[in-house]
């Protein structure tokens, strides 16, 4: 006879698009990672989630975007001088103990600009990413889920918004404001850049609709917002991360350039800012200091998101993360991943073939 500590649940969680469902039997009893009715508990589900970034890949570019996040929230205390302060006795001037990254035509300290810049970056690079994720997951799950005209129609207004040209779109709307806040820059490159991410999710979201557990939750009689909610959003976590990098490594390149052509007025300081007054007073190419460590701030932050995307992109496609596993596996044995022939790793004490044959 079984008590009801020893009963055991099975659960059929399912993995993502294409993959297979992946049961898992879980305990009710003393096991801290169900509840007493045998469900996965808040943080069980959370490290679920959070797998997808325990990739190194994904782990280093996490590094890189948080030493950015701690510059742009601690930049009043990491710059020396204030960015916009004027010096016309020390009008650029090379690096050096006093300016770590030299001055410019006026005599401010670059590094300063580098700092605060960081802050414009991130700030309108996260706002206008959140805001187009939002829009991608309403218009593009919901496209996915529903059937007939309501889909065809929100799928026709991703469409639109596709073809659209983003930067002549936002060169236009960005120059009809005289000095436009963030938000408005970040809901510019946010209006201009969920069409993308929206067309991804509604593939994803067709993909799961005719799978069982939709089915028997539709047969439960389980309402739309909590079949969209609950039962799907968990299975596109993957597909909604991946597309978040995305959009925010297309935010921050539509940032700098509006800020590099001088859409964005010059009051808005930021990595683009700096780059067009270096630009203006001909900079290029003696007076390095100026436009190098923007330049590599931008190239850094980029190579920061790839990395984080390519872990994402292993984790979600099950060939990738086979083949990485593999690879790390064998690096950690000391074996070439690049090797032409396979590999036999020796193993001490063990008998040779020759040895075998004589005896």
């Amino acid at each position: 006879m079984t008590t009801p500590a020893e009963k055991t649940t099975v659960i059929v969680h399912p993995v993502g698009a294409g993959a297979p469902e992946t049961a898992a039997v879980l305990t009710d009893g003393p096991d801290s990672r169900t509840t007493s009715r045998g469900e996965p508990t808040f943080w069980s589900q959370l490290r679920a989630s959070m797998a997808m970034f325990s990739n190194p890949k994904s782990a280093t570019g996490l590094v890189i975007l948080g030493v950015f996040i701690l510059v742009a929230v601690f930049a009043p205390l990491i710059a020396p001088t204030d960015p916009n302060a004027q010096n016309l006795s020390e009008t650029l001037q090379p690096p050096s103990f006093q300016h770590l990254l030299g001055t410019t035509h006026i005599g401010q300290d670059v590094f300063s600009q580098l700092v605060y810049g960081t802050r414009g970056v991130l700030v309108v690079g996260f706002l206008a990413t959140i805001m187009a994720t939002v829009v991608a997951i309403a218009v593009g799950v919901t496209a996915g889920y529903l059937r007939g005209w309501k889909s065809e129609s929100l799928s026709a207004l991703s469409n639109v918004f596709l073809v659209i040209p983003g930067l002549p779109l936002m060169i236009i709307v960005a120059s009809q404001f005289q000095d436009p806040p963030l938000w408005i820059i970040a809901a510019v490159l946010g209006f201009t850049g969920w069409a993308w991410g929206a067309r991804v999710l509604r593939a994803q979201t067709m993909s799961l609709r005719n799978r069982d557990f939709i089915q028997a939750a539709r047969a439960n009689g389980e309402p739309l917002h909590r079949i969209i909610l609950v039962e799907m959003l968990p299975n596109l976590m993957a597909i909604i991360a991946s597309s978040f990098v995305g959009t925010m490594t297309a935010a921050v390149l539509g940032l700098t350039t509006l800020a590099f052509i001088g859409v964005i007025p010059v009051s808005n300081l930021n990595w683009g800012t700096i780059l067009f007054w270096a630009q203006q007073n001909n900079a290029f190419p003696d007076y390095w200091w100026w436009y190098v460590p923007a330049g590599l701030c931008i190239a850094l932050l980029g190579v920061a998101l790839s990395l984080i995307n390519f872990g994402i992109d292993e984790y979600v496609n099950p060939r990738l993360r086979s083949a990485g596993e593999r690879a790390r596996l064998m690096k950690k044995k000391g074996m070439n991943v690049n090797a032409a022939v396979t590999q036999v790793r020796s193993v001490p004490g063990a008998a040779s073939p020759e040895e075998g044959d004589g005896a």
